[in-house]
């Protein structure tokens, strides 16, 4: 779950960047200092909704006296209209905290979106999806966590997470043995290691010496398949590199154990959210 301490410091950032040194301008000129009001969050789109905590924080931010009340959960489906959440407080910090909770809520929502379908792409095969860490500046924590609400398994949170021998890293080591050599005389007993392969000549000389996992590049699902027989589960498989939604199945059908996709975070389309406010509800 989301720790209060994983996004506040998000969304003060958006505020800072929102508020400027002159402040909200047109709803400090419009609406009186009193007006209360009541809104809805919406959505316009089928999808799956995740951050709406997030969104409370981002009113509560805005002006604590906002009541927020989730009308779904973080994982769950949503159709097209319907009302996610329903507010009531102060039609000022209603209005202050709009574009900071539907930029969050919308980004998660669309990151869960992409995920749920991926997932529901290669059901039955066996194989997991997994996030990389391509993701927004600051906004991984948020990024991942919708992930997981698409049914999404998270890859390294940090590089201090876990091992992952590239191919840069290889190119500089002098080699697959030379650097698999390196970080075991380096790293502890509790950090797993994985490498990176794009070849199946390089997979052979890696499993003269197996790791944890093996991240298999860039391969066509011929040779994925090849790579899975060779590896015969003395490694984990990550296949990564071309995937789509539209060939998800297919390379997850080759036997691979999870497909890693860098675009879930980092191109994804938002999620389409509104906030409406009941002019009938306004009091000043």
């Amino acid at each position: 779950m989301l720790h209060r301490s994983m996004y506040l410091p998000v969304i003060e950032t958006a505020f800072q960047e929102d508020l400027g040194a002159a402040g909200d301008l047109t709803t400090e000129a419009v609406i009186p200092p009193g007006a209360s009001a009541s809104a809805v969050l919406s959505t316009r789109q089928d999808g799956t909704a995740a951050g709406l905590e997030v969104a409370a924080a981002a009113f509560a931010y805005a002006d604590g006296r906002i009541a927020f009340r989730s009308l779904c959960h973080d994982g769950d489906e949503v159709g097209a209209g319907q009302v996610l959440a329903e507010l009531t407080g102060p039609a000022r910090g209603i209005l202050l905290g709009e574009r900071t909770a539907l930029n969050l809520l919308g980004r998660m929502s669309g990151i869960a979106t992409m995920t749920r379908a991926v997932v529901l792409a290669v059901e039955g095969t066996g194989a997991a999806i997994a996030d990389t860490r391509k993701t927004t500046p600051g906004l991984r924590a948020l990024e991942k966590h919708a992930v997981r609400m698409g049914g999404g398994a998270n890859h390294r949170f940090s590089l201090g997470d876990a091992v992952m021998i590239k191919d840069n890293h290889i190119a500089v080591a002098g080699g697959i043995a030379e650097a698999v050599r390196a970080v075991r005389a380096s790293v502890g007993h509790t950090v797993k290691i994985e490498v990176e392969v794009d070849a199946l000549e390089q997979l052979a000389v890696l499993l003269e010496d197996p790791v944890d996992v093996v991240l298999l590049d860039n391969m066509d699902p011929a040779t994925l398949r090849e790579a899975v027989a060779m590896v015969d589960g003395k490694m984990v498989t990550e296949a990564s590199g071309g995937i789509t939604l539209e060939n998800a199945r297919e390379i997850a059908e080759t036997g691979v154990d999870v497909l890693s996709l860098g675009w879930l975070t980092h191109s994804v389309a938002q999620l389409d959210v509104g906030l409406d406010v009941d002019v009938h509800q306004i009091i000043t």
